[in-house]
């Protein structure tokens, strides 16, 4: 029979030994999961340079949109829920975004297994809408969803408040004052 201190000693070994073996796994399975992020934020910068060049065929090669994705555009206004692929939307797209580009910068990320969440600023400019070629950078955050192996965009909310703006002018577009207009 082992003597007590011996067993001591042997619980002592195997405490230390398994946080070690866990981390070993866990760092294969972290350098995956780091490499497939870095894939899916390649990505997702090359469909909003994509988007803002109006290039909705490589835009739509790019992004899985999910029957259930909702979009909070940064126009403001209510949510919507779908989004339409048909040639015709992408059509109408391509006419409205053009001579555009976008990097990234990605300010958090939040990796499950099967949930992929992207806090980022898109540095974009284009013209847009008939307007100038001019700054459109966007607070995005996206969330993606993986179905069947695959990344699926599940949520967009966008927004155009990089620059901070005082209280008075958060207060009147909470209050839904048309700025332009003043």
């Amino acid at each position: 029979m082992l003597k007590s201190s011996m067993w001591k000693r042997l619980a002592l070994k195997a405490a230390l030994a398994m946080p070690l073996s866990a981390s070993a796994a866990q760092e294969a399975t972290t350098a995956r999961s780091e490499q497939e992020l870095a894939g899916l934020i390649r990505r997702t910068e090359a469909q909003a340079s994509a988007f803002m060049r109006g290039d909705m065929g490589t835009w739509s090669s790019l992004v899985h949109i999910a029957e259930d994705f909702t979009l909070m555009q940064p126009f403001g206004g209510e949510a919507s829920r779908g989004f339409d692929m048909s040639s015709e939307r992408l059509a109408q797209l391509a006419s409205y975004f053009r001579n555009g580009d976008a990097k990234l910068e990605l300010v958090q990320s939040y990796v499950s297994d099967d949930l992929v969440v992207l806090a980022m600023i898109e540095r974009e400019h284009g013209e847009v809408g008939g307007l100038p070629n001019q700054d459109w950078s966007l607070r995005v955050t996206q969330v993606y969803r993986r179905q069947g192996g695959q990344w699926w965009l599940v949520h967009r909310h966008a927004d155009p408040l990089v620059r901070r703006v005082g209280l008075e002018t958060a207060a009147a577009l909470a209050r839904g004052a048309n700025l332009g207009n003043r």
